[in-house]
């Protein structure tokens, strides 16, 4: 027989890894579909970590002088917008390098957020209203794990819509034509340079929303540590799903469960390698990497006009 105290403790630890993993997911779920966008038109932005934290600062400071949380994600997303068509214009430069621009633009961006976001350290921001989805439970527990936040689910239904529109739609074929072959979409008369300038843009604006969710709702607060590389493991996380918006959800999902796994163990009193735990997403991008980028896979799926195929 199983014994009642353990399968509790089971419990409890699920409960708790699920609640987290859904919060620590939005970030590299709407990152990651920015991403997905911008490399589909094939072009890699590595700049995201900079624009993330950028987008982080504004949508705190926004919120914080307007009294609106969602004045800060639209600001946020903004600002990201034009991080992007800043790299957008860039690497539409010739003989420049998307590699080294997005370097550039990330440094760029985290130095610019901590230098403007000096003022906003002490200051409380209104923070973005939760969707509490566990109010039929009496479990404290049950109502902790299912009080997500309101970007979760429209990060979500946006991947299943991206998915949709680039199968299904003239713009999204035009979009995978740019990406996969810029000279026969030149050759049937599409403006290659601006798709991808506006791909880009699309990208940084949803990448602008994910670090406002970060002081917005959850760690929710504005400091220089708050990204933690995020941005740098969603590009990862592209690759591992092959360039799809609804596996980016799903990895995404999984790349939460695995930030989430630290604090969840300590939840149950369980301290003792907690920092081990802690670098949990970080083993997971160095092992979907490897997985992923063996001789052969990385090209699986992947626009013939990025950068990491063949040109």
């Amino acid at each position: 027989m199983s014994d009642p105290a353990s399968d509790f403790a089971l419990g409890s630890l699920l409960l708790a890894l699920l609640g987290g993993a859904m919060r620590v997911s939005t970030p590299f779920l709407f990152v990651s579909l920015g991403e997905c966008i911008t490399e589909t038109a094939g072009r890699i932005n590595l700049g995201l970590e900079g624009i993330l934290v950028f987008g982080a600062m504004s949508g705190y400071g926004v919120s914080y002088l307007t009294g609106s949380p969602w004045l800060g994600i639209l600001a946020a997303g903004c600002c990201g917008t034009l991080f992007g068509l800043l790299h957008g214009v860039l690497c539409s430069l010739p003989k420049v390098n998307d590699i080294a621009v997005g370097i550039a633009l990330m440094l760029f961006g985290t130095g610019l957020a901590f230098f403007l976001g000096k003022p906003l350290i002490q200051p409380q921001a209104p923070m973005l209203p939760p969707l509490n989805l566990g109010g039929w439970s009496d479990d404290p527990q049950v109502r902790s794990a299912l009080r997500i936040n309101v970007l979760l689910p429209i990060g979500l239904v946006l991947a299943f819509v991206l998915q949709w529109a680039l199968v299904s739609t003239r713009a999204g074929l035009v979009l995978r034509l740019v990406g996969d072959n810029a000279a026969a979409a030149r050759a049937l008369g599409y403006p290659v340079v601006p798709i991808r300038i506006a791909a880009t843009a699309a990208g940084g604006f949803l990448a602008g929303v994910g670090g406002a969710f970060l002081s917005l709702y959850y760690p929710g607060s504005w400091n220089e540590g708050l990204s933690s590389g995020q941005g740098l493991m969603a590009v990862a996380l592209v690759i591992f799903a092959r360039w799809n918006p609804v596996r980016c959800a799903l990895a995404a999902l999984l790349f939460g469960a695995a930030g989430a796994l630290g604090p969840a163990l300590q939840s149950q009193g369980i301290t003792s390698g907690y920092y081990l735990f802690n670098a949990a997403p970080y083993v997971l991008t160095l092992a979907l990497m490897a997985a992923s980028c063996t001789p052969g896979r990385i090209l699986a799926g992947a626009p013939g006009e990025l950068s990491l195929g063949n040109r």
